[in-house]
């Protein structure tokens, strides 16, 4: 029974010495980490808003570029002229939603190569390497001619085949407000 209320009071105590050190706004010290900087948010803030291209960063890729770089790094999984290969199907033709044309708008292959590929070393690619890799995987599907080069601004100006194809949904029970505080 005594080692019962020893308990009840070590809790006790224990909750009032948190509770305290929180009630009056103070926080508690921290003796491990670092203030995290500027440049260490923007390597992780790599977001692109795909229809207007917003967040793709500077650099160039040619289609020829992207077929040499291709051929040394993605063949293995994707096949020859990314036919298909051991790891993947093929990328090319059809209505493939990242590669053949299934999005409304082209930087997002851009975007999913930069965030995913390599598959043994995602996020290793310089910006002029994928934006290489987009152009010669939009070349094969004849979006872009095979003398092309790809930036920020011809990227974003590719008209995939899909894009008219979305309808907004307008109905009135599909609105979503988005609430972010005070829901």
């Amino acid at each position: 029974m005594q080692l019962h209320k020893l308990t009840i009071a070590s809790g006790l105590a224990l909750a009032l010495s948190f509770s305290s050190a929180f009630a009056g706004g103070s926080k508690p010290a921290v003796s491990f980490g670092s203030p995290i900087t500027e440049s260490a948010i923007a390597a992780w803030d790599i977001d692109i808003q795909t229809a207007t291209g917003k967040g793709l960063p500077s650099g160039s890729g040619s289609v020829a570029q992207g077929k040499a770089l291709f051929n040394a790094q993605c063949i293995g999984c994707h096949g020859v002229d990314a036919a298909g290969g051991s790891q993947y199907g093929s990328m090319v033709g059809g209505k493939r939603p990242l590669t053949g044309g299934g999005y409304p708008y082209a930087p997002i292959l851009f975007d999913y190569i930069r965030r995913a590929m390599p598959m043994n070393a995602p996020q290793s690619l310089s910006n002029d390497e994928v934006y290489a890799l987009t152009a010669y995987i939009y070349a094969l599907n004849e979006f872009i001619p095979q003398d092309a080069v790809l930036d920020a601004a011809s990227l974003t100006a590719i008209q995939m085949p899909v894009r008219d194809g979305f309808i907004v949904d307008d109905r009135p029970d599909t609105s979503a407000t988005r609430c972010m505080e005070d829901c």
